[in-house]
């Protein structure tokens, strides 16, 4: 994923394939860049709160296809559509919700605003978006620490820093690979829910004033692992499991399904509840790979840039890491956007992350033109 360079006699050598570092307009580029942002959300309005709620109701449909036939035995159709639910909600409309991108546009202020939108108490949670993270913690780790620090050390969800003693263990690769389907399966719960809370207790501390122990690395990830062996100094595992992630698994798990116990009775069908439970822990498997998925790949590949430093943001510097950076897949039209969760405007979300979801189906062709123009 690191690109590197050779020095020859104290002069920077670039590889062939980087030479358009060195060719590059970084004022242009950024003038461009940030023209093209301007007009997009002078754009904004009706039309993305039009399209806002057509995403929000195909989500709804999929929830709604699941739960109700949860109960009706083990069945792909169930795991999908609750799995595709829990996997929009998060990565459509509380990703950009959270990010701002209706703050100017949409017409209910007391909700779909980044201030308002999941957060304050467990109540907000269950009616916007329940996760096995803490919305208020992924509003720093992600919004904050991740869209500024964008691959460098201090990037919580540098992928190739997280996983760096899986590749130094020393044991066969087939079991390495096995690790990582592990963590495909279950990352949001075991990875993302306590290192995202940890991220929350160190800028409360930030904010607070106070010093972080010289003992402590802040960079670390903190996984269930960690709250299992040697403990966190940020926050317990008892804490995590009440706060954070004890209420998606009550409710979500045991509570959401619970009508279908009296159901079953009713209708004398025996095994209701359990074959929905079952559903559930299984469309929760196939969420987590989904996610993995269309998450991960977003900011890996040997093609990606690394950076020692930081920069200001939306500078021309910044601009120019967002796009070296992070990955587009395939886009343009709302079924394929909706499998992908938006996530494949990763470019153009990272350039201007206060943007709707329209706004980025604008802008994906304008700034490859603009990428194509300056080289």
């Amino acid at each position: 994923m690191c690109r590197t360079t050779t020095r020859n006699g104290g002069a920077e050598q670039l590889k062939k394939e980087d030479q358009w570092v060195e060719d590059l307009d970084v004022v242009a580029f950024a003038a461009d860049i940030k023209a093209l942002g301007d007009e997009l959300e002078k754009q904004q309005g009706d039309a993305d709160v039009r399209h806002l709620n057509k995403m929000i109701g195909w989500s709804n449909a999929c929830a709604a296809v699941g739960i109700l036939t949860m109960g009706l035995g083990v069945n792909l159709v169930s795991i999908v559509a609750l799995s595709t639910w829990t996997f929009t909600r998060w990565t459509m409309i509380a990703h950009h919700t959270c990010h701002g991108g209706y703050d100017r546009c949409h017409p209910n202020k007391g909700r779909w605003n980044r201030f308002k939108f999941a957060i304050g108490s467990t109540w907000r949670r269950v009616c916007d978006w329940l996760d096995w993270m803490m919305p208020e913690a992924w509003n720093v780790e992600h919004n904050n620490r991740h869209h500024y620090c964008l691959s460098e050390l201090d990037d919580p969800d540098l992928v190739e820093e997280n996983l760096v003693d899986l590749r130094n263990m020393n044991i066969p690769m087939f079991s390495k690979y096995l690790i990582v389907l592990f963590n495909m399966l279950t990352w949001k719960w075991f990875y993302y829910a306590p290192n995202t809370y940890k991220e929350l207790k160190l800028a409360r501390l930030r904010r607070q004033g106070k010093e972080i122990p010289a003992d402590v690395h802040p960079e670390w990830a903190v996984t269930i692992k960690t709250l299992l062996t040697e403990g966190s100094p940020f926050y317990s595992l008892w804490e995590f499991v009440t706060i954070v992630a004890g209420p998606y698994l009550l409710i979500h798990f045991f509570l959401l399904p619970l009508p279908l116990m009296f159901v079953g009775q009713y209708l004398n069908m025996e095994g209701m509840y359990a074959s929905a439970v079952k559903n559930l822990v299984l469309a929760e498997l196939l969420t987590n790979f989904h996610g993995f998925v269309a998450v991960v790949t977003n900011h890996a590949g040997d093609d990606m840039y690394r950076f020692r430093t930081g920069c200001r943001p939306f500078s021309g510097s910044f601009y120019v890491r967002q796009v070296t950076a992070s990955v587009d897949f395939a886009y343009g039209t709302d079924l394929v956007d909706f499998l992908h969760g938006y996530l494949n405007y990763q470019i153009e979300h990272h350039l201007w992350p206060s943007l709707s979801m329209l706004s980025y189906q604008k802008a994906a062709p304008l700034v490859r033109d603009i990428c194509k123009k300056h080289g």
